[in-house]
C-alpha cells in the first residue's frame, strides 16, 4: 500500500482505477482516460494533485537564497502575486527538478515540488541554506486541486465564493492570490487555461464536492500525462533529469544568464556548455506510419546518427502517436523510430503539438 492523499477514499468510491505513482496510490482514470482528456480540452476537469509537496521559504534571506538556488531569476517577479517556472540545477548543470515558485510576500515564497523527487529536493535545498537567514517549511497539512479547461472560469464563478470569483476575473497567467484558507494560482500542466487551488486538508473534500457539483469532471493521471505531452511540457525523470541540462531539454527559456553578476548553482556549467556548443536538442515527433510511440525507443536520423524518445503516447486530440525525443543538434525534418524492431516513419516538429488555449469565457 502506498501513501494516500486525503481524497483517496473519495476516488475509490467514484470508481477510479488506482495505480502507484511516486509512492502514492493515485487515480489513473475514472472509467475512460480518453473521455477525461477530451473533457479538459473541450470543457473542464478537476485533478487531485495533492501528492505534490508544498514548501514555504520564509525569512529575510529567502530572496537571495532563491536567486542562488534557481536557474531562472525570481527578480522577474517584481511584486507579490506573481509566479515563475524554473529548473533547480546541480553543479554540472543537470536538472534536479523543475518547479513553480510563488511570490507571496517580501519574506515568503511558496514552491511546489514534484512528488517523485521531493525528498531529494528537500535535502538539496537544505544543504544550500548555508548563511542565508531563512526557514524551509514543508506543508503536509495542505492539499492541491487543479481545475483546467475552457469552461473553468465560468464554472468557478458559479461556486458563489467571493474570493474565488474576484480572482478568477483578476488573475493573469502565472499570477496568484491567497486568503487565510485558500490559495489560487493561474497555472497548470495541461495546455489549457485554468487554476491550481491549495487548501487545508480538512477543507479539500468539501471543495472537491463543490467543484464536481459545479460541472468539473474528475480526471486522473492518465489524461494529465497525455494533456501535458500534447502541450509539450516536460516530465521530470523522462524528458530531463540530473544528467541533462535545460539547454538540451527545450528549456533554455527558463535560464536567466543576465544580469551577469548573478551567480546560481549550475551557471558555470551552462556557460561552458554554450561555449563548446550544445550537442543535443529535445524535439517533437509525429508518427506517420501506424504504431505506438513510447519512451526509450531508438530514433534514426537521415545521416545515420541516433537519438531516443523520452516520452510518447497516442494523442487523443490529433488522433495519432506523438513523442518527445532527444536527438543530436541539426536540422532534421524526418526520422525513423524503431518500434518492435521495425522502422516507422515520423515527422520532426517543434513542440507544442497543441498550442496553449486561453479561455474564451473570462
Amino acid at each position: 500500500m502506498g501513501k494516500r492523499t486525503v481524497l483517496y477514499n473519495t476516488h475509490v468510491a467514484m470508481g477510479a482505477k488506482m495505480v502507484d505513482f511516486a509512492g502514492f496510490d493515485m487515480p489513473l482514470h475514472y472509467g475512460s482516460q480518453l473521455d477525461e482528456h477530451h473533457q479538459v480540452r473541450q470543457h473542464a476537469g478537476v485533478f487531485d494533485v495533492s501528492h505534490m509537496v508544498v514548501l514555504e521559504v520564509l525569512g529575510a534571506g529567502a530572496h537571495d537564497y532563491l536567486r542562488y538556488l534557481l536557474a531562472n531569476d525570481i527578480d522577474k517577479m517584481p511584486h507579490p502575486g506573481k509566479a515563475l517556472y524554473s529548473c533547480m540545477l546541480n553543479e554540472q548543470g543537470g536538472v534536479i527538478d523543475d518547479l513553480i515558485v510563488y511570490f507571496i510576500a517580501t519574506q515568503h515564497y511558496r514552491i511546489i515540488l514534484n512528488a517523485g523527487s521531493a525528498e531529494k529536493d528537500l535535502q538539496w535545498m537544505q544543504s544550500h541554506v548555508g548563511h542565508f537567514e531563512l526557514e524551509l517549511c514543508r506543508r503536509d497539512d495542505l492539499a492541491i486541486l487543479a481545475v483546467q479547461g475552457q469552461q473553468t472560469h465560468t464554472l468557478l464563478k458559479s461556486l458563489g465564493d467571493g474570493f474565488i470569483t474576484r480572482n478568477v476575473d483578476a488573475l493573469g497567467r502565472f499570477e496568484c492570490a491567497h486568503s487565510q484558507d485558500l490559495f489560487i494560482a493561474r497555472t497548470g500542466y495541461t495546455g489549457e487555461d485554468g487554476f491550481e487551488l491549495i487548501v487545508p486538508n480538512q477543507n479539500v473534500l468539501s471543495l472537491w464536492r463543490q467543484l464536481c457539483a459545479a460541472g468539473f469532471k474528475p480526471c486522473g493521471l492518465g489524461a494529465r500525462d497525455t494533456l501535458r505531452l500534447e502541450a509539450g511540457y516536460n516530465l521530470y525523470g523522462q524528458d530531463m533529469d540530473e544528467d541533462t541540462s535545460p539547454l538540451c531539454s527545450n528549456l533554455a527559456w527558463t535560464i536567466a544568464l543576465q544580469p551577469a553578476e548573478r551567480l546560481f548553482i549550475g551557471k558555470k556549467a551552462l556557460l561552458a556548455e554554450k561555449e563548446r556548443g550544445v550537442a543535443q536538442q529535445l524535439v517533437g515527433l509525429l508518427l506517420v506510419d501506424k504504431g505506438v510511440l513510447r519512451s526509450h525507443q531508438r530514433v534514426i536520423l537521415a545521416d545515420g546518427l541516433e537519438g531516443i524518445t523520452t516520452s510518447g503516447s497516442f494523442s487523443p486530440t490529433l488522433g495519432q502517436a506523438i513523442a518527445l525525443a532527444r536527438i543530436p543538434k541539426g536540422n532534421y525534418p524526418h526520422c525513423e523510430v524503431i518500434i518492435r524492431d521495425k522502422a516507422h516513419k515520423a515527422q520532426i516538429v517543434k513542440p507544442p503539438f497543441i498550442p496553449f488555449n486561453p479561455s474564451k469565457t473570462q
